[in-house]
């Protein structure tokens, strides 16, 4: 079939409105859990944790701030590589899991993965007789008796019992079955995850990649490659081209010729309206990055600073911290883009109000 063609308004109504970031709001969470599909989990909560943040984005301060953990508490929810996805969608999982790590031909890293965790195999074992007869466990409460180690050029360097769980986890072997402070207790995979009939593999990923699009309503065929959750489609939907964008994308045909309306939104720096880069730059032109890994100097908005959505533009960054010791949320600055509407002023008050209210803190806004 011929190509949709799309403006750029198009495309960007069209990614707004899929997240469930127009006006219509969505009002339950389990229909927000079941379209949206994933949320990551981020233990930052410089503002609160990016799951909670993209939830309280759609649905308003009624939700409480442990929405997602709540979820994921009751197992209406399942951790899979940091990100929460629905219980239901396990089977969608299980077949990938079972051919861990991958069909041939393996990439190097998958490679990689294998031999370490074959070469380990003595820790596995230990790992998941200490699972049966201990029950659930945190990290540091499994043996390591790796006798390769993990290598690494960053902070997983070492840390072989973390790496060899979670390589676990991918293989269907352990789950997370919840949580001890901020630290995850794993058990073995059976007694958490539901005993449900495994989709076959390829089925599973055309299904995954169909609720990718249903979730994203516009996205590059193959995009650049992100760890655990990819940002591309493969070949559902259907093929459109988007005015002065080169390539061709793939539509969720249901999010067309569909009226617009707008509304005003701070986003977690993690939500998937920004989360992949390329198509945030290619359809909103919005310049971001999250800083707050970089030194404190170099920062231009802030360590943990929230896009502003306004409509279908994404035009600005808040810079803002929870203080719960002083009990405020304390905006150091908003950061206003070109783009920005003159009248946009009252609407992104109205949401900070939404946001330290929902945080149950006052709100201190900058002198300006």
């Amino acid at each position: 079939m011929l190509p949709h063609r799309l403006t750029l308004t198009d495309a960007r109504q069209v990614a707004v409105r899929a997240q469930l970031l127009d006006a219509d709001r969505p009002d339950q969470i389990l229909r927000l859990t079941e379209h949206l599909t994933a949320f990551q989990l981020d233990p930052t909560s410089a503002v609160a944790p990016s799951a909670e943040l993209v939830a309280w984005s759609r649905l308003g301060a009624w939700i409480a701030t442990d929405t997602i953990a709540a979820a994921l508490a009751d197992r209406t929810l399942f951790d899979l590589d940091n990100f929460a996805r629905p219980a239901t969608d396990l089977p969608l999982f299980t077949a990938a899991m079972a051919g861990w790590p991958g069909p041939e031909p393996l990439q190097g890293w998958q490679r990689a993965s294998r031999d370490w965790v074959t070469a380990n195999d003595a820790c596995r074992r230990d790992v998941l007789a200490a699972l049966a007869t201990g029950g659930p466990q945190v990290i540091g409460e499994l043996p390591d008796t790796c006798v390769v180690p993990w290598r690494s050029s960053g902070w997983n360097n070492n840390r072989n019992v973390g790496r060899l769980v979670e390589m676990m986890a991918r293989r269907g072997e352990v789950a997370v079955a919840g949580r001890r402070g901020r630290e995850k207790l794993w058990d073995l995979a059976g007694n958490v995850h539901p005993d449900l009939p495994s989709v076959p593999l390829e089925q599973a990923q055309h299904r995954l990649a169909e609720r990718r699009l249903t979730a994203l309503g516009l996205a590059r065929a193959k995009a650049v490659e992100t760890p655990i959750e990819p940002n591309g489609v493969g070949g559902v939907g259907e093929p459109a081209v988007i005015e002065g964008v080169r390539g061709q994308w793939r539509v969720d045909p249901t999010q067309l010729d569909r009226p617009f309306i707008g509304r005003t939104a701070l986003l977690s720096p993690l939500d998937r309206l920004v989360f992949d880069r390329k198509r945030m730059t290619e359809i909103f032109a919005f310049d971001y990055q999250l800083e707050m890994y970089k030194p404190a100097a170099q920062r231009r908005w802030g360590y943990y600073a929230l896009p502003v959505l306004v409509g279908d533009q994404l035009v600005g960054k808040v810079d803002a911290t929870a203080d719960r010791a002083a009990g405020v949320l304390r905006v150091a600055a908003l950061h206003r883009d070109p783009l920005y509407p003159d009248d946009a002023e009252d609407s992104v008050r109205a949401e900070l109000d939404s946001l330290a209210e929902w945080l149950g803190l006052g709100l201190e806004l900058p002198a300006d």
